[in-house]
This record gives structure tokens, sequence and C-alpha cells, in this order.
């Protein structure tokens, strides 16, 4: 059994201490995002592309009661935050509505603070849901895992001032939501077990993953593939433990909350998804979000442009990303017990992102499509970088600041009115990423982008290769701090996932 960090074996004092930090962590989450508000989304409106139909949903559910948006567009509410007409996106259905092709949940969290503060206020909720997310990272990684607390504070603070956690802290989208979302069902994947029979911590863990389990789907159907993978290490791990019933409830509520799901989007939008709805669908059909006629041997290349596309990889902006290479392949040579409840949504959502999505290049700020899975990256990276040397750490360091003064330049940029995130951002004067540009492939520039591509494998491969031989091969023990730096008391060096065999 872990010890949890609010135990009687925790001192007070370090009680304290990790609260304190859990609660500037949560600011610097909040300030990060919320210092990105006033940049514009593009040059002609705060509010842009999606984000404009999610916020006219949410003033339609504030003052309406319901998602029709067609009186909303008729008063051209959009004036609030544009200068220009947004481009049309809602199809109308029988009887006149309109309704938005996305997903209700963003809007039904919204609605509220909408309502009462409109687009600046909506844009405030989300820039607090960033500081929670940070805040929830930290307490996973110390408490779940294990992590001593000046590293992994480092880290959260790090990744949550800068792109794209920072970005998708204050854009009106439901990709921080969702990753809010996912690291909850990994902290009750991760949870401490209980024997037989004390059945009602495993209840409200059910509970609890199951209502994380289905409030993905409903911020976008897009993430349907992450639940699913949730919900079948849930499975997995009640079914190990021998408690079979759990499984069939867990098992039975899912399928339940699935015929709510497609029902009320039959009902509502016309079709199984919510993009039924979108003009852009009327022809093809609500599937053809995916492509038309998708290459998917050619959306292989965004294994490596997803992280070094000269514009919209995540490591163009935030570097230390990279790390997640040698954190893998070091995971994949320990393979400490547990770690599937990281890799595996990890893994998912990267393939959707992938294989799935119709472009890694597209109206919005860089990275959208991996949010969801960004703060399970960061803790593989975490844990790898608690078991490497102090050299090592310093370098993560260093890429880590790097991105942040790069999101710090965007800002004041912004500020200018000289970037936009969704358009002319590349631009940005600042020197690291106008130095490392040119070495970065542009999958948009016909097949020039090869040389560049082909470096880039070469240069993965010789990161995990060097992560590879960083890791000791697996011993048996648990995804937790191990012979690296200690944890701080009351953060059991023994992870609670290391529990397989118990009842949960």
């Amino acid at each position: 059994m872990s010890t949890l960090l609010t135990s009687a074996a925790a001192p007070a004092a370090d009680i304290r201490l990790f609260r304190r930090v859990l609660v500037l962590v949560f600011c610097a989450g909040f300030l990060a995002a919320a210092l990105g508000i006033p940049v514009r989304a593009t040059f002609g409106a705060h509010v842009a592309v999606d984000e404009t139909q999610y916020v006219l949903s949410a003033l339609s559910l504030s003052e309406d009661g319901n998602l029709d948006i067609s009186d909303e567009l008729a008063e051209r509410r959009w004036r609030a935050f544009a200068d220009v007409e947004p481009p049309t996106q809602t199809a109308a259905l029988p009887g006149g509505a309109q309704v938005s092709p996305h997903d209700p949940l963003l809007p039904l969290l919204l609605a509220a603070p909408t309502g009462l503060g409109g687009w600046v206020a909506a844009k405030l909720t989300l820039s607090g849901l960033a500081g929670l997310l940070a805040a929830l990272t930290l307490w996973v990684a110390v408490r779940r895992f294990a992590l001593p607390l000046r590293l992994a504070a480092t880290g959260v603070t790090l990744a949550a001032a800068s792109a794209p956690l920072a970005v998708y802290g204050q854009q009106v989208y439901p990709e921080l939501p969702a990753a809010l979302v996912t690291l909850g069902g990994v902290a009750v994947l991760t949870a401490p077990v209980t024997a037989p029979p004390a059945g009602r911590p495993a209840r409200r863990h059910l509970a609890l993953l199951g209502a994380c389990v289905t409030a993905l789907p409903w911020l976008s159907v897009k993430y349907g593939a992450v639940a699913a993978a949730l919900a079948a290490l849930g499975c997995w791990r009640w079914w190990r433990a021998g408690d079979r019933r759990a499984v069939l409830v867990f098992a039975g509520g899912l399928a339940l909350m699935g015929v709510v799901y497609e029902a009320v989007h039959l009902l509502i939008w016309g079709g199984f998804t919510a993009y039924a709805s979108g003009d852009h669908f009327q022809r093809s059909g609500e599937f053809g979000v995916v492509g038309f006629h998708p290459d998917y041997l050619g959306r292989s290349l965004r294994l490596v442009g997803l992280f070094v596309d000269r514009g919209f990889g995540l490591a163009a902006w935030q570097p230390a990303w990279l790390l997640l290479l040698p954190a893998l392949a070091a995971l994949a040579r320990s393979r400490p017990r547990g770690a599937l409840v990281l890799a595996l949504p990890l893994a998912v959502g990267w393939a959707v992102a992938t294989w799935i999505a119709l472009t890694m290049h597209g109206y919005w700020w860089p990275g959208r499509q991996t949010v969801v899975v960004l703060p399970l990256a960061l803790l593989v990276i975490l844990w790898w970088l608690a078991r490497v040397g102090t050299r090592v750490r310093a370098l993560a360091l260093a890429l880590g600041l790097a991105g942040v003064v790069t999101y710090g330049v965007l800002l004041a940029a912004g500020y200018r009115r000289a970037i936009t995130w969704v358009t002319g951002f590349w631009h940005v004067p600042d020197p690291r990423y106008q130095l490392v540009r040119p070495l970065l492939p542009d999958y948009q520039d016909g097949g020039r982008f090869w040389p560049l591509h082909l470096a880039w494998i070469g240069a993965f491969a010789l990161l995990a290769l060097a992560g590879w031989w960083s890791a000791r091969p697996r011993v048996d023990g648990p995804l937790s701090s191990g012979s690296g730096p200690t944890a701080p008391a009351g953060a059991s060096a023994r992870s609670v996932m290391s529990q397989e065999g118990t009842r949960s």
C-alpha cells in the first residue's frame, strides 16, 4: 500500500510545503494562460475559427437554454469579439435551427461565465482549468509516481508556462479540458488499491473513471479512442484483481452512456456525431471529417512532423518535448509495472493525431491534436529525468526555459499585433526559433522536406538509443522514482501502481 502524502507518516511541514507548491504551480499555469488572452486569435478577431462556434453556443445555452445559435448569428453577436463576420460552419436543420457541429460539453462548462462576462470570462475560466491541470499534474507526479517534488514542480511549471499548454489554456477549444479529464482518469487508475471486502473505494474509483471516460466524447468525439483506452485499462485492472462484478457494472454503465450519446446526437444534430450539422459535411457525410481519401502512409510523416514541423511541431516552440523520445525508450527498456497506464493512452492519442486527424496544419495553434495526452508525456519525461544525471537534467532545464522565453516573445509580439495565435505566429522575432527554423522540415513545402525529414529520423533514433542505454533493464519494480533522487516525505518510493494483483 502506498503511503499518501496526507497520511500520518508525512510530517506536517512536508504536507504544508506540498500544498504551497501546488498553489504556486496552479497560479503559474493560470497566469501563463491568462496572459495570452489579449493576443488576438486572428488579426480580425479576439475569438476566431472554431472558437466562435463554442462561444455562440455557450451564449445560447446561457440565454435561451438550447444549442440553436441561429438567433445569435442573425443578431451578429460575434461583433463583441470580431471585426469581420466569421465563416459559416452550420447547416440549417429541419425547422431552421442551426446547431454548431461541435460537441456540447465545453459550451455547457462555459455557459455561465460567458453569460456573465462574455468571451473574456470564458477565456479566464479556461485559464483556471489550465491552472488546475498544472496542479493536478504535479499532484499525480508526486502522490502517484513518487517523483521528487522539486523536479516535478519545475518540469510542470515550465510546461504550463510555454506552448502549447499555455496557449490552449485560453483558446476556446476542448483540448485543455480534455487533457484535464484524461489526467483525471490516470489519477483514478493509479489510486491506492484495497483488499476485499472493503469495496467502497473500488466503487468510488469505478464511478470517477466512468465519469472521465464518459466526459471525453462529450468534449469531442475525437477523444473517443483515448476514452476507450482508459476504459480498457480500468477493466483490465479490476479483472486482474478478481473484481468481475466491477468490470460488468463499469462496462454496462459505459454501454448505457454510449446509447445516450448517440440518441442525443441523432435527436439534436441529426447524425451519429456533431459533425452531421456542419455545412462542410452535407455532401460527404459526417465521417468525411477524417478526409475524403485518407493517405495513411503519407500521414505517417506526422510521427516526425508532430515534433519538428517548421511551423506546427511541438519542439519548434518548446524544445523540451523532444525529451519524450529518450524517455519513452527508457520506459520501454525498464518496463516498470504500471507503465501501461501512461503509455497506452499516450500512444492512442498520438495515433489519432497521426493517422485519424485530417491534418496537423490548420487554423489553430500548433500541437492541437496532441494536447489531450501531453500531461501524460510530461509525466513520462519527469519519470526519466528522475533517473538520469545532473547534466541531463541541466540540459532539460535549459530546453524548458528556452520554450518559456519563446512564449514570452510570442506574448510581446501579440500585444503589438505583430502576430496572432492562428496566423503569422511563425514570424515571431524570437532568436532561438528563427535560428532553428531552417533546420526544421516544412511539410507544407511540396517534397522538399525529405532531406531534413530523414535527418530528423536519424536524430530521433539517436535520442531513443540514448534513452535506452540510460535505463536499467526491467527489474521487479513499479513506476516510481526508484533509485533516483529522493521523493518528499509522504510520497512513497513504492508506487501504488505496483499493486496490480490486489483489489482496486
